[in-house]
């Protein structure tokens, strides 16, 4: 008897997991199976068995043809038998991705990050106004914030000016605006807090958590 065990290692390779080896066995068998016919009336079966198997997909669309496909990889696409679908094909299912288009920018300020050129990009396709003006001025308080977190000394407001007016191409020019952005106290001061808080929490928490253990009288 001890002779007759098979080992997972030993048997033949599962081709979805998820299915089993009665599934897998169930398809083999239909694969073998000479009339056509008769091969219709087990892969239906199956096919009815692996919906059973996942119930939770019911309701989710194309399952059924989800279904077929999964019968077709499982037999490794030697299963012949009239599908209500179209039947997949084993070159479209081995065929490797294209490679991902990586961005290979390399900006001149990296210290103010992408997003700061794409806000950048974004503000160059408003129309002139209120909203706009409001965005800029966002968007250069922000790069003060950044340039501050990159460098600890004060920056000058011309500076951030020059920088954006280079990284939008010339098309918004602050350089002889009279308002000031937030200054760098004010900037740095609410990045603080905001530190603080998150750390107060987690503190206060863990003095909650111990003193739920502590002897009440």
């Amino acid at each position: 008897m001890i002779d007759q065990l098979e080992y997972n290692t030993e048997r033949e390779h599962l081709i979805i997991p998820e299915y089993g080896r009665h599934i897998q066995k169930m398809i083999n068998h239909a694969t073998s199976i000479e009339s056509k016919e008769e091969r219709n009336k087990v892969a239906k079966a199956i096919i009815s068995v692996m919906g059973n198997l996942q119930p939770h997909l019911r309701d989710v669309p194309d399952f059924q043809h989800k279904l077929w496909d999964q019968l077709f990889i499982m037999s490794d696409f030697k299963l012949d038998v009239d599908s209500p679908y179209e039947k997949p094909s084993k070159e479209v299912l081995n065929a490797r991705p294209e490679p991902l288009a990586y961005p290979q920018s390399h900006p001149k300020y990296r210290f103010y990050g992408n997003n700061i050129k794409t806000m950048i990009d974004v503000a160059n396709t408003w129309d002139d106004g209120e909203m706009k003006e409001a965005l800029v001025y966002t968007i250069a308080n922000h790069m003060k914030k950044c340039f501050l977190n990159w460098n600890k000394d004060t920056v000058e407001d011309a500076v951030i000016f020059d920088h954006l007016y280079e990284l939008s191409s010339g098309r918004i020019n602050l350089k002889d605006s009279k308002e000031d952005l937030s200054d760098a106290a004010s900037l740095m001061r609410s990045k603080r807090k905001f530190s603080n808080s998150n750390s107060g929490h987690k503190k206060g928490k863990k003095n909650s958590n111990h003193n739920r253990n502590r002897k009440r009288y």
